[in-house]
């Protein structure tokens, strides 16, 4: 089952896309990839160095709320890396796992590195989570009401909750489970010490907003550029939405979920289906070229000298006295 899951991902992804193409035709697709100027990719370069930066900051107050040290340089570069990687490789996460071993090697203890990251990432979730769902139920009840009915009917709803109950009880009752609990009160603990101390979690609230805002107006971004006119109260839920979608793990690269949930939901609320999947394209392509300095770092660690220690030079022969 578990080497079956990445497969799984991407067939899930790539059939939502598929979906979408028959469903609204591939025009929307084309209409996102020719809209986008010199202007709207300023201003996703510019939004993505701050995404990271406020990220990679948070990651170092958590490493230093837990006594690590790690220099805000480090981690702006390994940041824009992996966020590359999460962007262009399938899984999503790889980019995370390659920063949080790497991170792990260098202060010599793995599994404490990846449990830094974690808590870094798992914060950062939160604050979209908490957010998003906080602008959903601000907004018109009708957003949600007009999604859900008229897409779904109790049964598909009532086999998605048993879906989901089988892969709790199913998680809980693997051989693996005992070592994830105990992966899983090592993360809370050290949490509780590094993240939700006094002294750190203020500053990971701040950055979480930052980081959070960044992306929402990336979002907001992409849909002037895909033609909508419609007002920042009118497209705030619509784009939390989309958000909360590419957390969904059926994705390539972010691609698939969001896709969908941005088509159904612009046109729950009569702003278009189409307009919805031009701009979460849009919003896909604007987010890859926000990561590219990440490419740039990855080139030139790849093209770094190998140190290697010299040779050791044979001792001469001493002659013997004739």
């Amino acid at each position: 089952m578990r080497g079956l899951w990445p497969l799984v991902k991407v067939v899930a992804g790539a059939g939502i896309l598929v979906a979408l193409v028959v469903r609204l035709g591939a025009q929307a697709f084309v209409d996102g990839l020719t809209s986008i100027g010199i202007g709207s990719v300023l201003a996703a370069l510019a939004l993505g160095l701050l995404t990271t930066a406020a990220s990679a900051a948070r990651w170092c107050i958590v490493a230093r709320g837990l006594g690590l040290r790690l220099p805000l340089a480090a981690a702006v570069s390994d940041c824009y890396r992996a966020v590359f990687l999460n962007s262009v490789l399938p899984a999503g996460v790889l980019g995370d796992v390659h920063r949080a071993v790497g991170y792990g090697r260098s202060i010599g203890d793995v599994g404490r590195g990846v449990r830094v990251v974690a808590i870094e990432r798992v914060t950062g979730q939160l604050a979209i989570i908490v957010v998003g769902l906080g602008v959903l139920l601000a907004s018109r009840p009708t957003l949600l009401g007009a999604m859900v009915p008229g897409r779904f009917g109790g049964a598909e709803l009532l086999g998605v909750l048993v879906a989901l109950g089988a892969a709790v009880l199913w998680t809980a009752r693997h051989p693996r489970a005992a070592r994830i609990r105990t992966a899983l009160r090592s993360a809370c603990t050290e949490a509780r010490s590094g993240a939700l101390s006094r002294s750190t979690w203020p500053g990971l609230l701040a950055l979480s907003v930052v980081t959070l805002a960044g992306y929402l107006a990336l979002f907001f971004v992409a849909a002037r550029v895909a033609g909508s006119q419609a007002s920042l109260g009118e497209l705030l839920p619509l784009l939390v939405l989309g958000l909360l979608a590419m957390a969904l793990p059926l994705n390539i690269g972010g691609w698939g979920p969001r896709e969908g949930v941005m088509a159904v939901a612009f046109g729950a609320v009569g702003l278009g289906a189409a307009q919805g999947l031009t701009t979460a394209v849009v919003y896909g392509v604007l987010s890859l070229i926000a990561c590219l300095p990440g490419a740039v770092v990855l080139l030139l660690a790849a093209r770094a000298p190998v140190r290697r220690n010299p040779a050791p030079r044979p001792a001469m022969l001493e002659r013997s006295p004739a």
